[in-house]
């Protein structure tokens, strides 16, 4: 069994209104990686930077709000370029195997998070997505809601579409969708700094194999997960996080391979003082636990853990030290499970995921933003170009204003997924991956009529925006009242 860290601080999340995922969070001070010893500066000499390509709408990330973003852009009549330093889409809904997509319906069972999120998961085939029927959402049976709940699509006792996806199947199928579309995909580039002329975001300069090069554009999206571009260009934002909450954690995710989910589940439901006990022996033994979810199929059971606090997303040094014992975790984790755990008799180590499991980095100071505070109210913002599903039925579905994808001061700049303007506690659900769908295809959309029309992202007739959004099937509400401003007055 591979070495791990020992006697690790562990918090445990509580189910509450504000939260549905619960989980164990590990802290732990000790590190792997001796201290760096670099000191002092390094001049690096001017140069010319050849283009590559002038685009109207530069999309910069292809995870979930970047494809988004890129299809919305690209069918609302712009020329667009999609910048990705990985070599596929889909960010941490595929390349972060967290292939457990949430909820996109409301508590009645409406679908609300709908356009490009309904399209591409419409497009998986049967084989390749797994979740109940639409004839199910939004059901309170008893046995119904205690069956999807093991299988991650029932939430206080009422069925969600929160499908379990293949994630070879979704990147291949947002690929071709962009394709189709005609936006430009750019694969292994590493955005490095946004160009900023006189307080506009003009492109960005990127990394290759072919060296540095800059990519011109009317408009940025920021679809970086952590707002490498907005916050570079010298925007405003925020970074508060609550520690001890799950939505703000890090870690690597993993599946094993030859499992027999139907009978680790069985056991788990049938028995839950030998599972309490097999988890209490998992800590005790491993230090850091996690247990299984289901995936798209009966014999691979995916790991979103163990989630790790107290370590940033933005130091490379902690982004490694998560590497290293994510890894270490995969291993011990299929030991264990294989010698304790029924169904796993024959588990093996199937795939680590290739893209670290970042929460929460920065957040977008928007001209507006989601607040905790106004959940309870039910308001439509006047500039709505989204609906999410709320944490709980205590709550009706949750507006999202177009404000909160534009920052204050930066022009020629959107933002979209998880680092758009919201609080800290409504980052939990932003950040999730239908709500980047969401704020993604809004952003694109935006993006498109500003290059069209020669103006800045804060100067977008809304009204327009929610009729192109409509078209592209978004659910959108039909406003009777609102907490926000009228939207150029908001953004003047």
């Amino acid at each position: 069994m591979s070495e791990q860290p020992v006697n690790p601080k562990v918090q445990s999340v509580e189910r509450t209104e504000d939260r549905i995922l619960t989980s164990d969070l590990f802290e732990k001070r000790d590190r792997t990686l001796p201290p760096r010893n670099g000191e002092g500066t390094h001049h690096e000499p001017a140069r010319d930077v050849p283009i590559y390509h002038q685009c109207d709408v530069l999309v910069v990330g292809g995870g979930p709000s970047g494809s988004a973003a890129a299809y919305a852009a690209a069918k609302a009549g712009a020329d667009v370029v999609l910048l990705e330093r990985y070599n596929h889409l889909g960010g941490l809904s595929t390349g972060g195997l967290v292939i457990w997509i949430d909820r996109m319906t409301d508590w009645t069972g409406r679908p609300v998070i709908r356009g490009f999120a309904e399209e591409v998961l419409s497009r998986l085939p049967p084989e390749g997505v797994a979740g109940p029927g639409p004839n199910q959402w939004g059901s309170q049976d008893p046995a119904l809601a205690a069956y999807w709940q093991q299988r991650t699509a029932a939430f206080h006792g009422i069925v969600a579409w929160s499908p379990t996806i293949d994630p070879e199947r979704l990147k291949l199928v947002s690929q071709e969708m962009l394709i189709e579309a005609g936006v430009r995909l750019v694969f292994h580039g590493w955005a490095a700094l946004p160009i900023v002329e006189d307080g506009q975001v003009r492109g960005a300069y990127f990394e290759s194999k072919a060296g540095r090069q800059a990519m011109m554009a009317k408009v940025v999206v920021d679809a970086t997960g952590d707002g490498d571009m907005f916050a570079r260009a010298g925007a405003d934002f925020d970074n508060d996080i609550e520690p001890a909450d799950t939505h703000h954690s890090m870690n690597t995710a993993f599946m094993l391979g030859g499992v027999d989910m139907p009978r680790w589940l069985d056991f788990r439901a049938a028995d839950p003082e030998r599972y309490s006990a097999f988890v209490q022996r998992g800590r005790q033994e491993l230090g850091f636990f996690q247990a299984p979810y289901v995936s798209w199929r009966d014999d691979i059971a995916l790991f979103l853990g163990p989630r790790q606090t107290g370590l940033s997303a933005l130091d490379v040094d902690e982004m490694t030290e998560i590497e290293i014992r994510s890894h270490r975790f995969m291993a011990s984790h299929c030991d264990f499970f294989r010698a304790n755990a029924p169904g796993f008799e024959d588990a093996y180590m199937l795939q680590s995921a290739p893209q670290l499991g970042v929460r929460h980095t920065r957040r977008l100071a928007g001209v507006d933003r989601v607040e905790r505070a106004n959940w309870s109210s039910g308001a439509v913002h006047a500039d709505e170009v989204g609906v999410s599903p709320s944490v709980s039925p205590k709550f009706p579905v949750i507006s999202v204003p177009y404000g909160a994808l534009v920052p204050r001061r930066l022009d020629g700049l959107l933002a979209c997924g998880r680092h758009i303007s919201c609080d800290a506690n409504s980052h939990g659900f932003l950040r999730e991956i239908p709500q980047c769908w969401l704020t993604g295809q809004a952003a694109g959309a935006a993006a498109a009529l500003a290059a069209k029309a020669g103006v800045q992202p804060r100067a977008v007739d809304v009204a327009e925006l929610q009729a192109v959004l409509r078209d592209q099937g978004v659910f959108l509400q039909d406003r009777t009242e609102t907490t926000a401003e009228p939207a150029r007055a908001a953004r003047a």
